[in-house]
């Protein structure tokens, strides 16, 4: 059966990376790198990356290097970092030779074919490597590279180290090299550390005879976007959204608005929904729930969510007027039940009696601040919030 992920991978190289950079042919070989053990086990506890051992080893099977030389010492590095709770989802060796112009031998990507077409997320994938090879497969594979090398390896003299590379091939590759350190406990911060976290985005384009939506949203912005969507009054709902779940939103839509809102306002609840839903992948560490009391003037809006992978609703709120300006209050009830539909979460929302506007304007507010709220992911946290491990 084909394998499907929506995991970001994490390919290692072996050597120079976990073990010193050496043709490893027998124990005596097997010097581990400094800190090791607590970064790579810390990435592997907090992380929800695929785990991949990605290595080259020259001439593996022949007289030169025969498998018996290579395998005892490999498996006791495998089994030693294991009891370090640090295992591999795959192991991808290459045991051919330079001169043999092998496509899987790094960069080259052929034994990484499997990762690019099954839906893994290659946006938030790293590949940590001791040379620029490894940088030039994390380029091609279109994923990030940790150079896992000296700070200052252009300044430092060539007795200093083995390998220094030339400036020009560094530069054709500094865009790809999102960490350069061999520090382990930097690159785990680096990775699952509070300050640099996966990206949390999404972009959702849906296209009917009725709608033409593009919407994309980061749910760690700053409250920065724009909103388009024809109607003037939904637009500045829309913008409370913005400005107070510190999302980023940019949404530019186009409707049947000559028949009348509720193609438009339906399709955009169900797009914005749904970016939500899919920016939050599989939701380890983030709060789940989120809830609001906000006053306006003379009103009292009350929200609660539950991003629970099931959609429920109740709508509590009664208008007096039909309109607020040109645009129907009967809508906003749809608006937040195609929401709950997009996100596939639990939404309960209530507001009291007062002035029309305040009282929407209220409730879109504290449906936003709710968001931010159940949306937050807590630092160094990769917890399923639920009991059934999955949501």
């Amino acid at each position: 059966m084909k394998k499907i992920s929506n995991k970001p991978v994490l390919f290692i190289d072996r050597d120079g990376v976990i073990v010193f950079e050496q043709q490893v042919d027998c124990f005596d070989k097997i010097i581990y790198k400094p800190g090791v053990f607590n970064g790579l086990s810390q990435i592997c506890r907090e992380g929800n990356f695929e785990v991949v051992l990605v290595s080259n080893q020259d001439g593996v099977g022949t007289p030169a290097f025969p498998f018996d030389n290579f395998y005892g010492p490999h498996n006791r590095i495998m089994e030693t970092l294991a009891g370090e709770g640090i295992r591999f989802d795959n192991t991808l060796i290459d045991f051919s030779l330079p001169s043999d112009n092998c496509p899987g031998r790094k960069p080259g990507t052929a034994m990484l074919e499997e990762y690019k077409n099954n839906g893994y997320d290659l946006q938030n994938s790293f590949m940590i490597g001791d040379r620029l090879t490894d940088m030039k497969l994390a380029h091609d594979m279109g994923i990030k590279g940790i150079w896992f090398t000296y700070k200052d390896i252009f300044d430092r003299k060539v007795a200093d180290i083995d390998l220094v590379p030339k400036k020009d091939e560094y530069d054709a590759l500094k865009s790809t090299i999102a960490l350069q350190s061999n520090n382990w406990l930097e690159i785990a911060n680096f990775l699952v550390g509070s300050d640099n976290r996966l990206e949390r985005t999404a972009k959702v384009v849906r296209n009917t005879k009725e709608t033409k939506i593009e919407l994309s949203v980061n749910l760690d912005g700053s409250g920065k976007g724009n909103i388009e969507t024809g109607l003037e009054f939904f637009d500045h709902m829309l913008a409370q959204v913005l400005r107070h779940s510190n999302m980023d939103i940019n949404l530019k839509a186009q409707g049947d608005l000559g028949v009348d809102e509720h193609h438009s306002v339906e399709d955009i609840a169900i797009v914005l929904g749904t970016a939500i839903r899919e920016a939050l992948g599989d939701k380890r560490g983030i709060s789940r729930y989120g809830f609001n009391i906000l006053t306006m003037d003379e009103v009292l809006a009350q929200c609660a969510l539950d991003f629970s992978g099931r959609p429920y609703f109740v709508w509590n709120v009664e208008f007096k007027r039909e309109y607020i300006g040109s645009f129907p209050t009967e809508m906003f009830e749809h608006f937040f039940k195609s929401f709950s539909d997009g996100a596939m979460c639990n939404l309960n929302i209530s507001v009291s009696q007062g002035n029309s506007h305040h009282m929407i304007e209220a409730v879109y507010k504290c449906f936003a601040k709710a968001i931010r709220q159940a949306i937050y992911r807590y630092p160094f946290s990769n917890e399923l919030p639920s009991t059934k491990g999955v949501l």
